[in-house]
């Protein structure tokens, strides 16, 4: 990826857009929410947790025995239509999506809430079979549900079931992952096929069929998580001054850690609403970094590809639902590699771009004749209510 694009004096305005009523793509994991959050409800809510604009918000808890413990704290909601999908359903998609943004921060997931909302003339059968998927996902993703709440709305106010969930998970002490860590040198990781989950509840939709069909990639990445920290342990040490006397990248304490002594894994991000392109774009904005990638080397099933030029969709843009994307010193790529194919969820894991001093905030792609584009985050929904 030895090109290069010329970008000085490109602009790719992002202008607040004035809507008197909430439309569908303020949903959508694009500009139209990036938008909403950070002139409405970032301004409302302002505190320093809440500006830390991650997958998860850290909690620092203190330092008994001058051990750091920090918690990661998320929630998020469920409103995928329809309830059913090739490949998964509501109640695990509730599930491992809560607990892979809690992983997204090296967190090791615990504790669960639930919430439903509940339409009236829901079929206590579908209830039963959500509840029973969700019991199951907590088990195979190793969480607890500690807490929840149940309402129930009128006939034709609820569309069957929405479902609210909220997770605590404990960061490993040597853990500092975060979307503003990407530094200029790092690669660029995919786990897996981009665009299964979005193309899967689409198909459905749609009435599309496929010799093979698209199934949802739902699952929990908590332990693949683990297994690519696993791998980077034992590292090199920072050179010295770099870190405090008697200490390495891995012991010291967050506060206390300089640049030049940066964590093994950078950043973490599942690439659900608005696909890789959308995580890429986030990860270049919090970082500051513009950020290169090869279109060839991301992972796309023919299915998935096929159901896209059908729907005129780019699956750059299509939502996952067990899938990450990782930022890493380059020196460390082939070794997490190895670690991801390793894993049940990383089989077919690649290597995709790089992280570059060039267009800070901006992400471009080398294509496949060769040319380069900027990818540009989502203006509005592309598919709507996919998770």
């Amino acid at each position: 990826m030895t090109d290069k694009l010329n970008l000085l004096g490109w602009t790719c305005p992002r202008p607040l857009q004035n809507y008197p009523t909430i439309v569908m793509g303020h949903g959508a994991g694009g500009k139209m929410m990036a938008d909403l959050i950070e002139h409405l409800f970032a301004p409302a809510f302002d505190n320093e947790w809440l500006g830390q604009m991650g997958d998860s918000t850290i909690i620092d808890i203190g330092r008994p025995s001058s051990v750091v413990r920090r918690l990661a704290f998320t929630t998020d909601s469920f409103v995928v239509s329809p309830l059913f999908f090739p490949g998964g359903n509501i109640g695990e998609l509730a599930v491992y999506g809560t607990v892979n943004d809690l992983a997204m921060r090296g967190a090791k997931p615990l504790f669960l809430s639930a919430g439903f909302i509940l339409e009236e003339g829901l079929p206590m059968e579908t209830l039963g079979n959500i509840v029973t998927a969700m019991a199951a996902a907590c088990k195979k993703a190793g969480v607890k549900i500690a807490a929840g709440d149940t309402k129930v709305v009128q006939r034709g106010h609820g569309d069957g079931l929405y479902i609210n969930t909220s997770g605590l998970g404990l960061i490993p002490a040597d853990v500092d992952i975060g979307p503003q860590n990407a530094r200029p040198g790092d690669a660029v990781l995919v786990s897996g096929t981009m665009g299964d989950h979005g193309m899967a509840v689409m198909s459905v939709r749609e009435g599309l069929t496929f010799e093979s069909q698209i199934r949802s990639d739902t699952a929990p990445l908590n332990g693949l998580v683990e297994a690519m920290i696993e791998s980077c342990r034992g590292g090199p040490a920072c050179p010295p001054p770099a870190c405090p006397p008697g200490q390495t990248h891995r012991s010291a304490p967050t506060k206390r850690r300089p640049p030049a002594c940066p964590p093994a894994i950078h950043c973490l991000r599942d690439a659900t609403r608005g696909g890789l392109a959308a995580v890429l774009n986030e990860l270049a904005g919090s970082s500051k970094v513009g950020i290169e990638f090869d279109e060839r080397k991301v992972p796309i099933r023919p299915e998935v590809n096929a159901a896209c030029e059908m729907l005129g969709l780019d699956p750059l843009y299509i939502a996952n639902e067990g899938k990450l994307v990782a930022i890493l010193p380059e020196e460390m790529a082939e070794k997490v590699l190895a670690a991801m194919r390793g894993h049940e969820y990383g089989k077919d894991a690649a290597i995709i771009g790089r992280v570059v001093s060039e267009h800070p905030g901006l992400v471009t792609a080398k294509t496949s004749i060769g040319g380069m584009r900027v990818v540009d985050l989502p203006a509005g929904e592309l598919l709507p209510r996919i998770c």
